[in-house]
């Protein structure tokens, strides 16, 4: 990977990660629906499993640079 397409996509891995996760950990902490239609516990283990997923890949991402 070029360095310049690597580092845009990394921060934008990041900053769609961190913020899934941060929304989300508010949204249970309140015990608001974090996923209209969806059980609770569903809904919250699929977003942290996509906010982390997302960090992994930013991870990955800054790693090929």
């Amino acid at each position: 990977m070029e360095t310049a397409p690597a580092i845009f996509t990394g921060t934008v891995f990041v900053l769609f990660g961190s913020s899934l996760l941060l929304w989300t950990g508010h949204r249970v902490r309140h015990h608001e629906a974090v996923a209209e239609g969806v059980h609770p516990r569903i809904s919250a283990v699929v977003a942290t499993l996509a906010g982390v997923s997302a960090l992994a890949l930013a991870a990955w991402c800054f790693a090929q640079v």
